[in-house]
């Protein structure tokens, strides 16, 4: 499916639409830029999918019996429901649709309420690609009623698998749900990242990593770096040359201006809820360093933020901040460091800087994550599994993986070959 994006200048935009998109007018969150890079990544699962499904291979198994013959089919698992988030409104779809064509599913829409532009037009482009009708079917609806469409989707008889990513808390809701119908259910919830530099580390490659980590997409992303932790020997450098590099490198406003790299948060709610995190941090004891508080260009807005002697009783250490907030805990030893990231009820992605290989191979093992960068923190790829471990969810996006989650297996026994 190949397409030509068109981005309309603040002029062509209506006044309701300006409305919609807030005062930075940058997608939701991203920036020009961003917003261009996201299409680009959303376009690589197609065309990775695209490609595997001429590989999704059945098997035959070697047989006891000499008159028998044991075939294994992967068949499609029928219509698939797909809830997609608001922060990556083009990828989140195409990660999973993408997946689900390949098996030979139909697929049910659901786009966030926020975000439901990007649903559309992957539809139309469907259309005009000659996708036939019924094969992607799009359902847009209302904060309002969201509820009723997701709860519909899950009891259905007739949806026969369902893929959300979204919060733990609707997750949960979501999969009790699809227990009526005993569906096939993925789940891609929410995580709580840490981000271990230990005193081994390259200290400026572990600052790379945490600009590119922490503020893509103003922090909104499942798999942000939320919880720093600082081996003590290297904590000083790493605070002081991820300040000055957030300082020198952060620019916050319109997003249709080439320089922006960060825009606005999804909504008053979610500038709210950061907020909140930062005052609780700073009355336990937590010291802001940089930002803090809501950034002038907007209602919309947060400061970048660094915050220094957090604690594991802060809020901003429990829960996921979802916005452009660094916060920072120092640790003594290797083993604190993995029983801090493993302290959480969550397990998505981690990473963590060091340059001992044998450091690297334990902890590695160690973290309770479904995906982990070593001295790397643009981890997500078409050709890689995506997916977390305890309350972070269930199955597999992207890779080969993510085709069974929209894959029934059959077994053939064939009989009377003697």
């Amino acid at each position: 499916m190949k397409c030509q994006i068109f981005f309309p200048t603040r002029a062509q935009i209506s006044k309701e639409d300006q409305d919609v998109y807030g005062s930075a007018l940058s997608f939701k969150g991203k920036s020009l830029k961003e917003a261009t890079g996201e299409i680009n990544y959303g376009a690589s699962f197609l065309e990775w999918y695209a490609e595997e499904a001429r590989r999704i291979y059945g098997e035959v198994i070697p047989s006891s019996s000499k008159n028998k013959q044991l075939v294994v089919l992967k068949q499609p698992a029928g219509v698939a429901a797909l809830i997609t988030p608001w922060n990556f409104p083009n990828a989140m779809i195409t990660r999973k649709m993408g997946a689900a064509l390949a098996a030979g599913c139909t697929v049910v829409i659901k786009p966030a309420s926020d975000t439901p532009y990007s649903a559309l037009a992957i539809g139309a482009l469907a259309d005009e690609a000659g996708i036939p009708p019924g094969v992607i079917n799009i359902i847009p609806s209302s904060i309002e009623t969201t509820p009723v469409v997701g709860k519909t989707l899950c009891e259905s008889p007739l949806v026969t698998a369902l893929s959300f990513t979204g919060s733990t808390h609707v997750g949960k809701l979501l999969l009790k749900d699809c227990a009526s119908t005993v569906k096939k259910v993925s789940l891609e919830l929410g995580g709580n990242a840490p981000f271990i530099v230990f005193n081994s580390a390259n200290i400026d490659r572990a600052v790379a990593g945490a600009m590119s980590s922490k503020f893509r997409n103003s922090g909104q992303t499942c798999i942000c770096s939320n919880r720093f932790l600082v081996q003590e020997k290297v904590h000083d450098e790493f605070i002081h040359k991820l300040r000055e590099s957030m300082k020198s490198q952060l620019v916050v406003g319109d997003g249709f201006q080439p320089e922006t790299n960060i825009g606005p948060l999804i909504n008053a709610k979610a500038v709210e809820k950061v907020s909140k995190l930062v005052k609780d941090a700073v009355l336990k004891g937590g010291n802001v360093l940089f930002g803090g508080k809501q950034h002038d260009a907007g209602e919309n807005f947060f400061q970048p933020t660094l915050i220094t002697e957090v604690q594991s009783d802060m809020l901003i250490y429990k829960e996921e901040i979802f916005g452009p907030v660094a916060a920072v805990l120092k640790f003594k030893t290797e083993e604190e460091a993995v029983a801090l990231a493993n302290s959480t009820r969550v397990g998505l992605a981690g990473y963590f800087y060091s340059e001992d290989i044998s450091q690297i191979w334990r902890v590695a093992q160690q973290l309770e994550v479904g995906i982990v960068g070593v001295n790397e923190s643009i981890i997500s790829t078409p050709e890689a599994p995506f997916g977390g471990v305890k309350e972070s969810g269930l199955g597999r996006e992207g890779s080969r993986h993510a085709v069974d989650d929209f894959t029934e297996i059959k077994y053939v026994c064939f009989g009377g070959l003697d």
